[in-house]
């Protein structure tokens, strides 16, 4: 098989047969933003040329992503790409379908016949009516006629009329059978007709690729057509479960798929990739920096007309850089995940969720408490990805001891990377941070002109019936002044400074038992040069 693409035109002789054929998508590879589809042509054609159009391409197909590879024996020559002048699709219907629309064809025979019916009693009803009617202008007619002609006269209405009004009556009565009868038939109607809409492909605009092929000898030909379409996408998805008896995380592995390329997909072999391969292949261009010094120019504040504001440019015209160019993100290498199974992915219609496989990673879950802003401590759980496959960024359902605590959005944790995630709220552990009152009636602030102190205390409370190793952070101010002096103590002392990396955040760790209140004293002291203020 060897690889063809172009499009020349190509003139086709006079006697060259044509042939019109439809395609099946047999395999899928989905990436962040696009997929690539591969097509399967088939069709029997005799040795010579022939002019073969393939009928059911997407209306956007890009043409200059089409490739095609024809079987053995068979070349292609020049082909080209219709948008417009297209010939209609000779779409085969699937057994589903040929049921779905005999099923819908009897519903619909089953209302007519329910109509009729219903039809049938309330024509019963309309001539008792008009009957009576009629009966009652006799009456009316023969006022001035003689007693026993009245009546003779009253007794035949009456007995007309009550014969008239018992037929009407059991026409009523038969009445709410017929209409349940006729609302059952119709609402099978309307299932059988989704049922129909839910197998048939939207009809849409589509694109033709018409072709130039030469067959050395008679027989089947077997075509594959490639191309990349841009309106598909995948993403992870996570449910991350906590187990603190077991001292690990369960990560249950998902994809999400969806495809709004205006065919469906049918029972195709489903590939997602994190190539990107609709962003930029290069990494960005640098470009020189001409620096230079020069003295420096006395500005004349009291001259603040438009020449004095004018300033020699410091880099040379020639030299200046181009507008930025933004930068590509790659998150690790390209990573391939093959479906076992054959999957089906309506247009438009359908999030295909699929389910890739579990992943259970040693966790060290802790309570982590934050007095200064929250009234309950977290639980937070650090886990080292050693299953040795990346983690891509997705959606992350979170679950701690089997109850549901929340979502967030997982980054990219690498292989051998570290990762930590909030499991929710522990009620059972209260906080508070305060600035103790002083006897003189003051806030726990001491200041003078250059200097203050704070005292702040941090507790945390213990509700529950159990031990907690609790985490307390809290952050003092820091200076990068040589003339500004901050010091701090605490009791007890502090277990981690500056914690990741953040200047004058601290860390104690700390053991809560169950019923208990643990206290953390934090006493700061800030001073400076007379004369100055502190901002």
């Amino acid at each position: 098989m060897r690889l063809v693409f172009g499009f020349l035109l190509l003139a086709v002789p006079a006697q060259a047969e044509t042939i019109s054929v439809g395609s099946r998508i047999t395999d899928v590879v989905v990436y962040p933003q696009g997929a690539k589809l591969t097509r399967l042509v088939e069709f029997t054609a005799t040795a010579g040329q022939h002019d073969v159009i393939i009928t059911d391409l997407p209306l956007n197909t890009n043409a200059a992503s089409l490739r095609l590879m024809p079987s053995e024996g068979v070349q292609i020559g020049a082909y080209a790409l219709r948008n417009d002048r297209v010939m209609p699709q000779d779409v085969a219907k699937s057994d589903a379908q040929v049921a779905a629309e005999a099923a819908l064809e009897a519903a619909e025979l089953a209302g007519g016949r329910a109509q009729l019916a219903m039809d049938a009693v309330a024509a019963r009803i309309d001539a008792a009516a008009a009957q009576i009617a009629y009966l009652n202008r006799i009456g009316a007619g023969d006022a001035k006629a003689d007693v026993a002609n009245l009546q003779a006269t009253a007794q035949m209405i009456g007995a007309e009329v009550l014969a008239a009004s018992n037929a009407a009556l059991a026409a009523r009565a038969d009445l709410p059978a017929v209409q349940k009868e006729l609302q059952d038939a119709q609402e099978a109607q309307v299932r059988a007709q989704a049922a129909l809409d839910a197998l048939t492909a939207s009809v849409k605009d589509h694109a033709a690729v018409s072709m130039a092929v030469s067959m050395e000898k008679a027989g089947p030909v077997h075509l594959e057509v490639t191309q990349f379409v841009a309106q598909a996408t995948w993403q992870p998805i996570y449910d991350i479960a906590l187990d603190r008896g077991a001292g690990n995380v369960v990560i249950d592995r998902s994809l999400l798929v969806s495809q709004n390329t205006g065919e469906d997909w049918a029972g195709v072999a489903l590939t997602v990739s994190t190539a990107q391969p609709g962003n930029r292949a290069e990494a960005s261009e640098l470009w020189p920096e001409l620096h230079r010094v020069e003295e420096p120019v006395k500005q004349d504040y009291a001259r603040a007309d438009t020449m004095g504001m004018m300033a020699e440019p410091v880099m040379e015209a020639a030299s200046a850089a181009p507008l930025s160019k933004a930068a590509v993100q790659f998150q690790g290498d390209i990573v391939s995940y093959a479906y076992p199974q054959k999957v089906s992915i309506a247009d438009g219609a359908d999030n295909l969720r699929l389910t890739l496989d579990e992943v259970v990673l040693p966790a060290q879950a802790q309570a982590q408490a934050v007095p200064r802003y929250d009234a309950s401590a977290y639980m937070m759980a650090a886990f080292t990805n050693t299953s040795g496959q990346i983690l891509l960024p997705g959606t992350a359902v979170l679950m701690r001891d089997g109850a549901l605590v929340g979502e967030v959005s997982l980054g990219t944790v690498a292989p051998g990377g570290r990762a930590s995630l909030g499991f929710g709220a522990i009620e059972g552990l209260r906080l508070k941070r305060v600035v103790p009152a002083r006897a003189e009636g003051d806030r726990g602030v001491f200041s003078k002109s250059n200097q203050i102190e704070q005292t702040a205390v941090l507790t945390v409370e213990n509700l529950t019936a159990e031990k907690w190793a609790v985490r307390v952070v809290d952050v003092v101010p820091y200076s990068e002044q040589e003339e500004l002096e901050i010091n701090f103590t605490a009791v007890p002392p502090v277990s981690e400074q500056d914690v990741d990396d953040k200047r004058g955040v601290l860390a104690w760790d700390i053991a809560v038992p169950a019923g208990e209140v643990q206290e953390i004293t934090v006493l700061t002291r800030e001073s400076w040069p007379e004369g100055k203020e502190l901002q």
